[in-house]
């Protein structure tokens, strides 16, 4: 992460870690709705530039220039993956991040539209599910990722599921339509 948008990179390691167990990803009813109407049209890798850069449209971001770099050669080596949920033409929402192995480390998120960043999770989350993913990392635990059954684990812990995770022979896949 960095101090800011102009500032150093920090490795950061927190303990405890959060993660989303992909087996208990909890999808409200309001927006189990919304994604059954299909107001969003949800995308993979079709505007990673778009994502990143929108992630980091804030007067506060850790995402820098460096950062956006280094994500967008990740993506060009097919590591780092964007979801986008679009309403029409215009791009209404979604996330990135980095995936190795069975693992996908979420980045960031924003919304343009009401709950379009939510929409692109739930279809993360779907991919990931029927990809055979175990591990699914948000870092930081925050109010916005509770409500979707974020929980905090021991760095301990962790590094045991993400050595598991990252050692299984599966792939994130660039197919924008493989949700």
């Amino acid at each position: 992460m960095a101090e800011s948008r102009n500032g150093g990179i920090a490795w950061h390691s927190p303990d405890p870690r959060a993660i989303i167990p992909l087996d208990a990803f909890h999808v409200s009813r309001s927006l189990r709705q919304r994604v059954r109407k299909g107001e969003f049209a949800v995308k993979v890798d079709t505007a990673f530039g778009d994502v990143i850069a929108s992630c980091a449209a804030r007067e506060d971001t850790w995402i820098s220039d460096e950062i956006v770099r280094v994500y967008t050669a990740l993506h060009e080596m097919g590591f780092a993956h964007s979801v986008e949920s679009w309403k029409g033409a215009a791009l209404a929402g979604g996330l990135y991040g980095v995936s190795i192995g069975g693992a996908f480390f979420g980045e960031s998120m924003f919304s343009v539209e009401t709950d379009a960043s939510k929409v692109a999770l739930v279809h993360l989350v779907r991919k990931l599910t029927l990809r055979g993913f175990a591990l699914l990392d948000t870092q930081f635990v925050n109010d916005h990722i509770v409500q979707f059954g974020a929980v905090e684990i021991s760095r301990s812990r962790y590094l045991r599921v993400l050595a598991d995770a990252i050692r299984m022979d599966v792939t994130f896949g660039r197919d924008p339509d493989s949700l």
